[in-house]
């Protein structure tokens, strides 16, 4: 088929359901479009413009709008042309700009990890999504086009691109309901993912052909007779299982192909509601039906919508088949899922209203401050697993993921409830907070006023994203100080386990770098996250263990130029005459601000020893893998009897500072005063008034009522550091202020 012959097959499509569309915009979004890719190809070799146009007639099938149509023609141009927002917006129309903006990946970013870039891609997706629902369906058919020309792509990118639409792109189809493009890219992705699986199911069934067929015409004759019998107007067909439906029940449930029970379908569309139960009667009196397979989603519908009668029965010939009973409507919403709505309104025209679901909002606010890892688990557990239906002692029905329990309950009714609760009762007993709630069960929850809030134990019986984010914020919120605690150990002790010290972590020359990683701004803060749970000490460890590695090596690196420098000079030394005049050394360019007095391009490490800043006299030591180790002169491993030692005689090194300082570098102050209350507060004030940055407090008392307090700041020169000094000696309480040394 030509170009321009698939462009009329989807105008053709258009006004079967909705002549009055606006043709000549769709036109020329399509030649827009056309221009715009006109020197691209698809992998196949094919104009790039066949791909929008596949995309678009997809989203025609589902009956949408005029927008919605433009959209699909258009919905690679910002990201793979040099069209712009901006030019789309005023082209067409600042919606139509907004719903390609949303279905455009953010690929000119750069992420830290290719699950970072997924959770950002998604998470603007959603927002896009939350403002207006046809910005999915046309991602979802953009995606399905692209499953249906996999076999142009690599093994490697068949597999990612399968997993991904396996594990997002068909639950959002079902969370949609959208069932028909679900079971499509379910298969397309099944076929990638395990081909011999797949090939294997399609081979049995293709072989069966024949003999389902047969059965499957006798099954709906006879339906269709009965129904005729009694006037019951009505629409009759029958389906197959789908491969992927049925390869998850043959390897999830180790059935083979004559145990799954609902291998045959056939679905019933009548008039009304009152048929549906009408037509439930008849199939329960012509065949006879199995015990524990009837489910009413008409008095109780899925949380996508999704409404029918569902039963199985046992057929004349000994196979069991389901049966499937809706209206009209219902049949609609249940293959087209949200996109059936354009059929329900005037003209099938609309702004996506119905787009502003309350789970899309309720997922984006749970995933604040999520990292990827979290965001894409969450995606799995709240947005597409199975629900369960329970009662409140009111009535009221609350659906929760599969597997939650009485915590997730709670929660689900408000944050309030689920901190005051104590306890729980199901059908009027009382339960474990871990119980696994089931359809049905009539939840009731023991709170009270002088209830402590919620355990950390409960992150892991909560099986709903919503109640993990809410008790994780309560522990942020009330047990900071604990948490920074415990978030401390937590990491140090991962540290350990990875053969990392905290000395390497806190090298001011790497924290930085260090902090940019785990994306916090300080380290308290990081161990806040880790300690209320909401980043964890393996990942942070992770993250940082390639950054010290690679300073590490480059230490290394630098430690053996210096060596080989200082090898060089000494030889050199030896063989000058000693008549011969000295010449004056070359100073080298600073470093840090240091001078190393005949050497170029030398690693320079301030010792922790002593912390010396601009303005203190200063002395170098040459030490074995971390450069010249620059000392306070006034620091007692820089004392003059050890810079005479015999066994370190060549190591010691003049250093001076440089005269262009613009850093600030960081040094150790010693608080020694009496403890009282609101001190803390009182020296954080002097820290604010004097623009001093704080790297860490830390406190010490005495049993005596004395406090010792330990703060790392970092400081421009000793001018700036005895301002400090002076006004922490007028605190209130403060003994003596000293930096240590040694």
């Amino acid at each position: 088929m030509t170009i321009l012959e698939q462009y009329e097959q989807l105008e053709k499509t258009i006004r079967a359901y909705n002549p009055s569309a606006d043709f000549q915009q769709i036109h020329a979004a399509f030649e827009f479009a056309n221009e715009a890719h006109k020197s691209q190809k698809r992998k196949s070799g094919e104009p790039y413009i066949i791909h929008p146009l596949a995309v678009a007639q997809i989203v025609a099938e589902q009956k949408l709008d005029s927008e919605s149509i433009e959209a699909a023609l258009l919905h690679d141009v910002i990201e793979d042309t040099s069209a712009t927002h901006e030019d789309i917006a005023r082209k067409f129309s600042p919606v139509i700009a907004d719903l390609v903006e949303g279905v455009s990946k953010l690929t000119r970013m750069q992420y830290a990890t290719k699950e970072d870039e997924q959770m950002e891609n998604l998470r603007k997706m959603l927002l896009a999504m939350n403002k207006d629902i046809r910005v999915i369906l046309i991602k979802i058919s953009d995606r399905l086009h692209n499953m249906r020309t996999m076999e142009y792509q690599s093994p490697e990118k068949q597999k990612q691109k399968s997993l991904e639409t396996m594990e997002i792109y068909a639950p959002i189809a079902h969370r949609l309901g959208m069932q028909r493009i679900k079971w499509e890219l379910e298969d397309l992705s099944l076929k990638y993912l395990d081909p011999i699986a797949y090939a294997e199911i399609v081979s049995k069934m293709d072989a069966k052909r024949p003999e389902h067929e047969a059965l499957m015409e006798r099954t709906q004759k006879q339906i269709d007779d009965r129904l005729n019998e009694l006037n019951i107007k009505h629409i009759i067909y029958g389906r197959i299982k789908h491969p992927y439906s049925i390869y998850r029940k043959m390897f999830s449930q180790n059935k083979n192909l004559q145990e799954i029970f609902d291998l045959f379908a056939f679905r019933v569309v009548v008039d009304s509601m009152g048929d549906c139960y009408n037509v439930l009667g008849v199939i329960h009196d012509l065949y006879k039906p199995i015990l524990g397979r009837f489910k009413d989603y008409i008095g109780t519908p899925k949380p996508n919508g999704y409404q029918s009668l569902h039963t199985t029965v046992m057929g004349t010939d000994g196979i069991p088949f389901e049966v499937q009973i809706r209206t009209m409507e219902m049949h609609d919403i249940a293959e087209y899922g949200v996109a059936a709505h354009w059929k329900y309104k005037q003209n099938g025209q609309g702004a996506g209203t119905e787009g502003r679901y309350e789970w899309v909002r309720r997922l984006l606010e749970n995933q604040e401050g999520a990292d990827a890892e979290e965001f894409i688990h969450s995606l799995k557990v709240d947005m597409f697993s199975d629900k369960v239906f329970v009662f409140t002692p009111n009535g009221d029905v609350q659906n929760l993921p599969a597997g939650a329990t009485p915590i997730d309950f709670a929660y689900a009714i408000h944050s309030a409830v689920g901190n005051r609760m104590i306890g729980a009762k199901v059908n009027g007993r009382i339960v474990t907070l871990d119980y696994s709630l089931k359809n049905g069960d009539l939840v009731e929850l023991l709170t009270s006023k002088n209830a402590k809030g919620p355990s950390r134990d409960w992150l892991k019986m909560a099986n709903s994203t919503e109640a993990r984010s809410k008790i994780r914020q309560w522990f942020k919120k009330e047990r900071k100080e604990e948490n920074i605690l415990n978030g401390r150990s937590a990491f140090e002790s991962e540290l350990k386990h990875c053969g990392l010290t905290m000395k390497e972590v806190m090298d001011p020359d790497i924290l930085p770098e260090l902090m940019k990683k785990v994306a916090y701004p300080t380290l308290d803060d990081m161990y806040a996250a880790i300690g209320y749970g909401g980043f964890s000490a393996q990942k942070a460890v992770s993250r940082m263990q390639g950054e010290i590695n690679r300073r590490q090596q480059a230490r290394k690196q630098e430690q053996q130029l210096l060596e080989a420098e200082l090898a060089a000079k000494e030889e050199q030394h030896v063989s000058e005459t000693k008549q011969q005049p000295k010449q004056p050394k070359k100073p080298s360019r600073s470093e840090h601000g240091i001078i190393v007095e005949g050497l170029d391009n030398c690693l320079v490490k301030f010792s922790k020893c002593c912390t010396p800043v601009p303005g203190d006299k200063i002395i170098g030591f040459i030490t074995r893998g971390y450069g010249v180790s620059v000392h306070r002169c006034d620091c007692p491993n820089a004392t003059a009897e050890r810079r005479k030692d015999p066994s370190q005689a060549g190591r010691w090194i003049d250093v001076s500072w440089s005269d262009d300082i613009n850093e600030t570098y960081p040094t150790t102050i010693e608080v020694v005063c009496k403890d009282r209350a609101n001190l803390l507060l009182d020296i954080s004030a002097a820290l604010s008034t004097s623009n001093t940055y704080v790297l860490g407090i830390n406190t010490h008392s005495t049993e005596d009522n004395f406090a010792i307090i330990r703060l790392d700041v970092k400081i421009e020169n000793t001018s700036q550091l005895q301002t400090l000094i002076n006004k922490l000696n007028q605190i209130s309480g403060v003994l003596g202020v000293s930096r240590p040394a040694g």
